[in-house]
C-alpha cells in the first residue's frame, strides 16, 4: 500500500506511541516524536501515512534537511502495559459525553455538550459515587426531573447501561483526529460492544 506524506503543519495529525511491546501508551505532537527519532529511540514504525518535517538548509551543500516519521512508532520507553493499562481512563465531562455520544441516558435525545450534564445513577446523598459504571449523560431537563432519585424511584429507566472505557477507548476518545490507520490499530482491543463502533458508523471520526 502507497504512503501518503504529510508536509503541511496545518495538517500534521496526532502520533500513535508504542511501547516496545506494540501497546499504545498516548497520543504525541511531531516535535516530540521528532525528539525520539534524533534520540534514536524510536524501535520501530508503520503507518499508511508518514510525516516529513522541513529542517535548515545546508551551507556546503545547498540541501534542506528533512525528517520523515511514521504515525504509529514504537518508542523505548519506561512505560509498563501492567502500570498504565491497570488504572481507570480519566473521567471527566468531554470523555462522559462522547463515550455516551452526546445522548441523554433518560430521554434518548442528542444534544450540544452546552446542554448536557453528568448524573450519578444513584445519587451520591445515597452513596453513589463520581465513577464510570455509576455516571451517565443526561440532558438538563431529565437530570432536574429525576433530581435526588434513583432512576425506578423517578420512573425513569436508563436507556443504555454505564460501562468503563478500557484504554484504547480512552485514547480514542482522547483524539478526534485519528488516521484510519491509527483507528484499525487501536480498534484491534477495543470490545464489540463499545459505542466506539456506531460513533464510526455514524462519521463522528473523519478518517484521512
Amino acid at each position: 500500500m502507497e504512503t501518503k506524506t504529510i508536509t503541511e503543519l496545518n495538517e500534521l495529525p496526532l502520533i500513535l506511541q508504542l511501547n516496545a511491546g506494540g501497546e499504545p501508551v498516548d497520543w504525541i505532537d511531531y516535535e516530540k516524536s521528532a525528539y525520539f527519532y534524533a534520540k534514536n529511540k524510536v524501535l520501530w514504525s508503520m503507518g499508511e501515512h508518514e510525516v516529513m518535517l522541513r529542517g535548515g538548509t545546508n551551507a556546503a551543500t545547498g540541501l534542506r534537511s528533512t525528517l520523515v516519521m511514521n504515525t504509529i512508532v514504537a518508542v523505548k520507553c519506561n512505560h509498563s502495559p501492567r502500570k498504565f493499562r491497570s488504572g481507570t481512563p480519566p473521567l471527566t465531562n468531554k470523555s462522559l459525553f462522547i463515550r455516551d455520544r452526546n445522548l441523554c441516558g433518560y430521554c434518548g435525545n442528542a444534544f450540544h455538550r452546552s446542554e448536557l450534564t453528568r448524573d450519578h445513577v444513584l445519587p451520591k446523598s445515597k452513596g453513589g459515587k463520581d465513577s464510570w459504571t455509576n455516571l451517565v449523560t443526561a440532558c438538563k431537563g431529565c437530570n432536574h426531573k429525576k433530581a435526588d432519585r434513583t432512576p425506578s424511584l423517578a420512573s425513569m429507566p436508563l436507556l443504555y447501561v454505564p460501562y468503563v472505557p478500557n484504554y484504547n477507548e480512552h485514547l480514542i476518545l482522547k483524539n478526534r483526529r485519528i488516521l484510519a490507520d491509527q483507528m484499525d490499530y487501536l480498534m484491534k482491543d477495543v470490545s464489540a460492544d463499545s459505542r466506539i463502533h456506531d460513533m464510526i458508523k455514524e462519521g463522528i471520526y473523519n478518517f484521512h
